[in-house]
């Protein structure tokens, strides 16, 4: 795992997957993926026929028979994911996958270990699968410091394949977005008026910015 930024003293959150390995928690949610919430597939590593039926999506979705769409992509990365734990390795899951090669698997199965948060913003088509490619490749919170950056930058994939290099060489996140000219932090929010009003005076009559202000009320929500 690379190095934490040394000044971050923000608690750790969990950057991995939580729910069972295939399971179409994202794919399966109307709010993101609408009518077609109804044709997520549950990849279930602990059954032989759907490890079967995943090695039949993965090697079509290697040949390129998916649509290319995000949703298609997440099932692939979903497949190779749970090829992976059901017949216990990378190699086993390629042979199973008619010769899909072991970096491909790897790969794909990484995305579909992202955190829900970020694996959300893929299927919206926030994030591009091929983006979120580099994204996995890095662990802890950098993860969600590229991720959101991402988001709030409009990086390139590129850019994110960029950074993804240099924190797993060592450099911490937030320092290798602040030599690119970006710093974590800024969001640009919308409020309902009535909540704009009273966030001014409070913060005025607190001495603080209302950023202070929200982030001391977030960090009493999220403690």
């Amino acid at each position: 795992m690379p190095p934490s930024d040394p000044d971050d003293e923000t608690p750790v959150p969990s950057t991995d997957r939580r729910s069972r390995v295939g399971e179409p928690v994202v794919r399966a949610d109307p709010e993101i993926t609408g009518e077609r919430a109804d044709e997520a597939i549950d990849f279930d590593p602990d059954d032989p026929e759907s490890v079967e039926r995943a090695a039949e999506v993965l090697a079509a979705f290697a040949d390129g028979d998916a649509t290319g769409d995000y949703l298609d992509m997440l099932r692939g990365a979903a497949a190779c994911a749970a090829l992976v734990r059901g017949v216990g390795s990378y190699r086993d899951a390629a042979a199973r996958a008619d010769g899909v090669s072991v970096s491909f698997i790897r790969t794909w199965a990484r995305v579909h270990d992202l955190p829900q948060s970020v694996r959300r913003h893929v299927a919206r088509g926030d994030i591009a699968p091929s983006a979120a490619k580099h994204l996995a490749r890095v662990d802890g919170t950098a993860r969600l410091d590229l991720a959101w950056a991402t988001l709030d930058h409009d990086l390139t994939v590129r850019e994110v394949r960029s950074l993804a290099s240099r924190v797993n060489d060592g450099v911490p996140a937030r320092e290798a977005l602040r030599e690119e000219g970006i710093e974590l932090g800024g969001i640009d929010l919308s409020l309902p008026v009535e909540q704009y009003r009273e966030l001014r005076r409070e913060a005025s009559m607190r001495n603080e910015t209302p950023g202070e202000l929200l982030a001391e009320a977030l960090a009493e929500r999220y403690d």
